[in-house]
């Protein structure tokens, strides 16, 4: 290991670590001088079963390129498990410096036709797991007045899929999450940010294709994780120190900034509104400042670079 590497010295979770995304982060991390730990329940690319294997794996592999990793086995969505997570780290390494919220699956279907279980599973591992892990982490934030979130949010909560119900309302309260996250805990120095990445991995693979996504599809398979990798680990650098509240997406090698939600148009009735005044005077003045929907895909709609 590089003894100048920008993560020298730090502890880092990052959780859904045993493959994809979540490998290629950690991987990178331990590559930069951090002490990784490795969670992943090690469940299929719907949620279901265990296994330790890819965690271990990972970890093995951090090992034998001379870095310094452990794995946690535990359920982000388990209060106790998402608490062990950090408490591991800290147990093992004797500090946390960043936390890398990464879990998740998929278990896509059409709003009207989704499950109440699919829903609430969804939900219970990408949002309230973030939450949990993150709560467990920011007492050692605040203590030390340092630590960094990097959560991973998606172009379905930011834009809009079809058929992801669950998922892109999970992905969109996760944004609402870090905002408030970077706002009350922004005193003690600690910041909150997220990324929306766009990779080829399993998750993506087990999505059906029709014939007009399957040649898009191929293009994408070009966009590995560990392209997603780098901008994660800078945003747990000191040299972000600044960075926070933000929403940053990776794809290949371009990296996007995305807006937060702000006012577009303000309209003002002295009179106070009434259904008719909203038809006649309210809905005119906005209508060119409306957004048309639109899918992620129809608005990143050129090739990956």
């Amino acid at each position: 290991m590089n003894a100048m590497s920008m993560l020298t010295g730090k502890t880092i979770v990052v959780t859904g670590a045993g493959r994809g995304i979540g490998a290629a982060i950690a991987r990178l991390c331990a590559q930069e001088g951090a002490r990784v730990l490795v969670n992943d329940l090690g469940v299929s690319p719907d949620g279901d079963g265990t296994d330790a294997r890819p965690a271990d794996q990972v970890v093995a592999q951090i090992r034998a390129a001379g870095g310094t990793a452990m794995a946690n086995h535990a359920s982000v969505a388990d209060p106790d498990g998402a608490a062990s997570i950090i408490s591991d780290a800290v147990g093992h390494f004797g500090r946390i410096d960043a936390v890398i919220n990464n879990a998740g699956f998929l278990r896509d279907s059409i709003f009207h036709k989704m499950s109440l279980a699919d829903w609430n599973d969804v939900l219970n591992v990408h949002l309230t797991g973030c939450f949990l892990v993150s709560r467990a982490a920011a007492p050692h934030f605040r203590e030390q007045g340092s630590g960094a979130f990097v959560h991973f949010t998606s172009t379905t909560g930011l834009i809009g899929n079809v058929g992801q119900a669950n998922y892109g309302a999970a992905k969109a309260g996760i944004v609402g999450l870090s905002t408030a996250i970077a706002l009350d805990m922004q005193r003690f120095g600690v910041r909150s940010n997220c990324v929306a990445p766009t990779a080829w991995t399993r998750l993506v693979d087990s999505v059906p294709l029709d014939s007009v996504n399957r040649d898009k599809a191929e293009k994408l398979k070009s966009l590995t994780p560990e392209k997603i990798a780098p901008l994660a680990a800078y945003l747990c650098a000191d040299d972000a120190a600044d960075i926070t509240g933000q929403i940053f997406g990776v794809r290949g090698d371009e990296v996007f900034l995305y807006s937060r939600p702000t006012i577009l148009r303000t309209m003002h009735n002295a009179t106070g509104w009434t259904p008719q005044s909203c038809a006649d005077t309210l809905m005119p003045a906005l209508r060119s400042s409306i957004q048309p929907l639109r899918s992620a895909s129809e608005i990143i709609n050129w090739d990956p670079l």
